[in-house]
């Protein structure tokens, strides 16, 4: 079991959670103007922006980065 992380705000969300909750409020097309990356602009689907966020950890911090904006 793994101890409580008090100071990470992400800790038990998924990747695949914050991604369907920015597309849900702002649209492939909306995310893609404000984080520009090909998964998101050029047939964007849920599966391979996990697998592109997964592999390229500057663009995971800014969708991240973009989700805890959103909760604030």
């Amino acid at each position: 079991m793994t101890a409580p992380q008090p100071n990470n705000a992400l800790h038990g969300i998924t990747l695949e959670a914050i991604l369907n909750e920015l597309v849900g409020h702002y649209g492939w097309e909306e995310l893609g103007r404000i984080v520009p990356i090909k998964c998101f602009n050029k047939d964007p689907s849920i599966k391979s922006s996990l697998t592109f966020l997964r592999k390229t950890p500057w663009a995971r911090k800014q969708v991240e980065d973009l989700y805890l904006k959103l909760k604030v």
